[in-house]
């Protein structure tokens, strides 16, 4: 209850005490003339005073005494000091936020980038002139179109399932399915990325197809230029790189219509983003960007001696850029601009291995160079 002041007593506002023993502190320190105290001071002064002979110490400003410690106290100062270059400074983010370090609000322009609609059928041109920015570990994709290219699997999404013909909707469904199995197996497996057998790729395909098996085994187990399992695969020495961070950036579409064995076929066109550095060395990131173009079918198990659930695997297409030339190890083989290119020179036209608009016409054997990576 407060006080009834008297004729010759100025009124004492019921203001908290906290707030009036900061104030007697400051006060004290900053009046250079004496002047006469109030009621009011004098009796938080001397209880000030009692708490100073006791060895008491009143709880901070505007602060819980369980947020009263020395991080929190230098914070304090630390604003104090800065308060006016930091009000200029959120001044100057409040017109352009990406000039703070890091860009904490998320205005970033690589991570703010919106990401690209489903591509539903073949661009009809390649992507726009790419950021300057170099890939770096905590943004590899900087400088790339990819960057707005959806994550790993999320980019490869099915069309809408329709029968066709006599296959009904169900069975185009599980081809589509069986597909997007096959491209996840053979690109985007952690385990076939960093180099192991492919085992979830070979699973989808029908082991009925001996001479396609025994090619990809033999290509697998003794790679060369005839049977290299890259043209199908992606797979990186995990010796020489590694991959950074666990998004492969994927972007493409798939088309289906009837087949010529009783079912459904299968077009996949897909193109896969792979940031990587070297295993040991120089912390460079670069990138190998991997398009491929697969025809499968899931062929009637009830007209054609096939195995059900299984794809035909019919034909398969690949262009890699930035991977070493006329080197069939197994393996793709990323360049880095700081270390000297291996393999044979460079010999063919330079393309841009983000342009999907193109159909893959080129010569098998043509080794050229890439716009960018």
């Amino acid at each position: 209850m407060s006080e009834k002041p008297s004729d010759d007593q100025p009124s004492v506002p019921e203001i908290p005490d906290d707030v009036w023993e900061q104030f007697a502190r400051d006060t004290a320190r900053n009046t250079s003339a004496p002047k006469e105290p109030s009621a009011r001071a004098r009796m938080v002064t001397e209880r000030l005073r009692q708490q100073g002979a006791r060895g008491e110490s009143p709880p901070g400003w505007r602060t819980s005494p369980a947020m009263s410690n020395g991080r929190v106290a230098r914070r304090r100062k630390l604003w104090a000091v800065l308060g006016v270059p930091v009000a200029v400074a959120v001044a100057l983010v409040a017109l352009k936020p990406s000039l703070l370090p890091g860009d904490p609000f998320g205005t970033d322009e690589g991570t703010a980038a919106s990401p690209l609609p489903v591509e539903t059928a073949a661009p009809t041109a390649a992507p726009g002139a790419s950021d300057p920015e170099k890939p770096t570990l905590d943004k590899p994709f900087a400088g790339s179109p990819a960057l707005r290219w959806a994550d790993g699997e999320a980019g490869i999404v099915l069309p809408e399932a329709k029968a066709v013909g006599p296959v009904p909707e169900e069975r185009v469904r599980q081809a589509l399915k069986l597909t997007k199995e096959l491209l996840v197996g053979a690109n985007l497996d952690p385990k076939t990325v960093r180099g192991a057998r492919p085992e979830a790729a070979l699973s989808v395909l029908d082991p009925k197809q001996p001479e396609l098996l025994d090619e990809l085994d033999t290509a697998l187990r003794s790679p060369s230029a005839k049977h290299d399992p890259v043209t199908l695969f992606s797979r990186f020495d995990p010796d020489e790189v590694r991959p950074v961070g666990d998004v492969i950036k994927t972007r493409g579409h798939m088309t289906f219509k009837k087949g010529s064995h009783g079912g459904v076929a299968v077009r996949a066109d897909y193109t896969f983003v792979y940031p990587v550095v070297r295993a040991d060395g120089p912390v460079e990131v670069t990138r190998t960007i991997v398009r491929r173009v697969l025809d499968v079918e899931l062929a009637d198990p009830a007209q054609y001696e096939v195995t059900p659930g299984r794809l035909l695997l019919l034909e398969y297409d690949q262009e890699i850029g930035n991977s070493s030339c006329d080197v069939h190890d197994g393996y793709l083989h990323p360049e880095f601009s700081s270390s000297e290119p291996t393999g044979a020179p460079p010999s063919g036209p330079t393309t841009d291995p983000y342009d999907r608009s193109k159909d893959l016409d080129r010569d098998p054997d043509e080794c050229g160079t890439v716009s960018r990576t």
